[in-house]
């Protein structure tokens, strides 16, 4: 007798809380499950979440700490060699202002802070000057976590980071293999993969998610899923493309906030236990529906993003306290009373 829908849908709920693989016909179904049923994924998979990780929400700080400049041709992002978008270029900004990143981090609550530069992968030179700005951000604050986000790695660089007090490796594979030449052609999905295991065997803890929204099938998002499951980050950041002017995909928008939550769900299930991190584009793609992420992610960036803006700080802090949620880690945005909105009424003439 076939399943209903809710039976398949709890069947893959205790997959995933099992620890086991939720089976990729059964995440394609969930993704292409019509809009008026999100709201039961989203309910459902919740569990997934509060299992793991209860009510808590965990905010990161992104620092642009080189931008533009860069040989990679990427067409979704504005700092590519072909890009024309309008974008601040500069190489790597001084110890100072690492410093000044994690005390704004510290501020807003947020207990990592994601250092991100633009280029291929790292000079020795490059390695060196973040390290002795991770070192000084360490000095003021050694409980805040530094993750970075330098591109290729070359080997040996890092054990460098990590022994400066870098905690994470970031570095996306975006899609999957297959669709992977359709979005770049200057290095492969393979180099990718190889710079998460590079990291991983340094010691520093793997971050690496995908970036959806490109023209991709759902057989990439599913192929990106399990490629990602065989890497085992510790964290899965979820992009949603930021359609930037003068980039190759500034024409596309084919997301909508039921698609979004739904991608969320099926790496929610593929990752029970993994930090999964609404990335870009929550704002502009999940919308007023922004809260109902929190029931699938438990982590977000807050701020702005590499050169987009992002939503208002104080915005997210509320949407957090009014969804129920709490920062993780406390500290003074954990703590925060936030003011009741005053709804003035106007008298039209």
């Amino acid at each position: 007798m076939e399943l209903t829908f809710e039976a398949r849908l709890e069947r893959l709920v205790e997959a995933s809380l099992d620890g086991r693989d939720p089976g990729r016909d059964e995440l394609a179904w969930l993704l292409q499950a019509p809009d008026e049923r999100t709201l039961e994924i989203v309910s459902a998979v919740s569990r997934v979440r509060f299992a793991a990780f209860g009510r808590r929400v965990k905010l990161n700080l992104l620092l642009n700490i080189k931008s533009g400049l860069c040989p990679e041709d990427c067409h979704y992002c504005s700092q590519a060699r072909d890009s024309t978008a309008a974008i601040a270029s500069y190489a790597m900004v001084g110890e100072e202002t690492f410093c000044a990143a994690a005390e704004r981090a510290r501020e807003l609550g947020a207990t990592r802070l994601c250092l991100v530069a633009s280029g291929r992968g790292p000079t020795e030179r490059e390695v060196e000057h973040v390290a002795r700005g991770v070192e000084a951000v360490k000095a003021a604050d050694g409980a805040m976590e530094i993750c970075a986000c330098l591109g290729l790695l070359a080997e040996g660089q890092a054990e460098r980071l990590g022994e400066a007090g870098v905690y994470a490796y970031n570095h996306n594979l975006n899609t999957s293999e297959s669709f992977y030449e359709a979005i770049c052609d200057t290095h492969t999905f393979a180099d990718r993969q190889e710079t998460v295991g590079r990291a991983k065997e340094g010691g520093l803890s793997p971050c690496s998610g995908a970036l959806f929204g490109m023209g991709e099938r759902d057989a990439d998002v599913l192929d990106a899923g399990y490629a990602l499951r065989e890497l085992d980050p510790d964290s899965v950041p979820i992009n949603f493309l930021i359609p930037i002017e003068g980039t190759p995909l500034a024409g596309l928008n084919e997301l909508t906030p039921q698609r979004c939550l739904r991608i969320l769900a099926v790496f929610r299930l593929l990752f029970p236990r993994a930090e999964v991190r609404i990335a870009g584009g929550r704002e502009v793609h999940l919308r007023s529906l922004q809260p109902l992420g929190l029931y699938l992610a438990n982590s977000i960036f807050i701020g702005d993003y590499l050169t987009t803006k992002g939503q208002a700080a104080e915005a997210d802090l509320a949407m957090i306290a009014d969804a129920g949620f709490e920062v993780e880690g406390g500290g003074p945005a954990g703590e925060r009373e936030l003011e009741p909105i005053a709804l003035k009424q106007g008298i039209l003439d």
